[in-house]
């Protein structure tokens, strides 16, 4: 079927209205399990310390005979630990010309971009807070940065590689990576228990979360037919110590599972998010997103984590 001769059409004309939807459409996730879930404390120095202990082990042989002079035994000092505050930033500068446009999906371009860059600032944080990074106390030309959680973990590991020091100034050392099995899980989940730890959150990444979720544990899974649904997640793991949430999170190693007891661990800020204008030096407008913050491990013996696992 042809045209008719002369007729004028889209391809000819000039002057169309732009057809732009008034919606921006962003699904970079912005969940941070990790932060969500620790507690959050305080910083007033730069190095963030806090101190943890222990009580003597349990003795069966603890009798006394009638009359006894009674003895003291040598106290044990606590132990101070301490993390660096590191400094996250995100700035963002939109000129006058920008700003007086008129512009599809938001009425206010600075707005638009500070809360795009809150949301990677945060991002940025929880990837720093799960990494396995040692801490730097840094200078005048190096940056501070925190220890994160597995360059803590060290008494209840199930790994390849080599387990840090705990105390957050070195990383954990990388293995041979393999497949995740339950029995892993087990051994680790009995190492927390067994040093006194009562944990109740895994965080692991997207590939060993299914992983996870083919495990059966002690039972079989029934599904009905007439439900019409099949259950092919797991995100409460009953273990023989006790339920464990399952979370999955696209900000820690993809090749680690942590078994977390969270109100063990926490977000200490020295300088909580603030948004902070700067000099205006031209024809734009320029903000300052910081935080600066470090992570808490109150007792790394209550934790736990199963390393150097395969991630395809």
């Amino acid at each position: 079927m042809a045209q008719v001769s002369n007729t004028w059409s889209t391809y000819d004309a000039e002057g169309e209205r732009e057809d732009l939807s008034n919606v921006i459409y962003n699904i970079s996730p912005t969940e941070t399990p990790f932060m969500s879930a620790i507690a959050k404390a305080k910083a007033t120095f730069t190095n963030h310390e806090w101190q943890k202990d222990s009580l003597s082990a349990a003795s069966g042989t603890n009798a006394a005979i009638e009359g006894n002079e009674v003895t003291f035994a040598a106290p044990t000092s606590s132990t101070k630990l301490g993390n660096y505050t590191q400094i996250g930033v995100k700035s963002v500068i939109v000129s006058g010309t920008l700003e007086a446009t008129n512009r599809a999906g938001r009425n206010n371009e600075l707005a638009y971009q500070i809360s795009k860059a809150s949301k990677e600032l945060k991002r940025d944080m929880e990837t720093s807070l799960c990494a396995n990074n040692a801490k730097v106390a840094g200078n005048d030309t190096t940056a501070r940065e925190l220890g994160g959680v597995e360059s803590w973990i060290a008494t209840n590991d199930v790994m390849a590689g080599s387990s840090p020091t705990g105390d957050g100034s070195d990383a954990r050392t990388d293995g041979t990576q393999r497949a995740f099995t339950e029995a892993q899980l087990k051994a680790a989940l009995k190492l927390v228990w067994d040093s006194g730890g009562d944990p109740t959150m895994l965080q692991v990444g997207s590939f060993n979360k299914q992983k996870l979720s083919g495990f059966t544990g002690g039972s079989t899974r029934f599904d009905p037919a007439e439900n019409k649904r099949l259950v092919a997640a797991v995100d409460v793991y009953e273990s023989d110590f006790g339920a464990l949430t399952v979370a999955p999170n696209r900000f820690s190693p993809s090749r680690s599972l942590h078994i977390i007891t969270p109100d063990l661990w926490a977000i200490a800020f020295l300088r909580d998010f603030q948004l902070d204008d700067l000099a205006k030096t031209g024809d734009a407008q320029k903000q300052f997103l910081l935080a600066e913050y470090t992570l808490e491990s109150r007792n790394e013996a209550a934790s736990g984590g199963v390393f150097d696992l395969t991630t395809s």
